[in-house]
């Protein structure tokens, strides 16, 4: 009876179902910022890339 009992009470238990939440959510951001920033560096790299000719052009 006394392992149904701790059996009944480990289901109910929540606390960590928010810690997943919260790793699961984190890995999601993670996940998009990586990949906002692979498609933003091609940009920047390219404006950098002009920057550096125009400056290299006024000497």
């Amino acid at each position: 009876m006394k392992l149904f009992k701790l059996n009944k009470n480990f289901a109910k238990d929540e606390d960590g179902a928010v810690t997943v939440d919260w790793v699961v959510l984190t890995a999601a951001l993670v996940g998009i910022a990586i990949v906002v920033l692979s498609i933003v560096s091609a940009g920047i790299n390219s404006a950098a890339s002009d920057i550096n000719t125009r400056l290299s052009t006024i000497n």
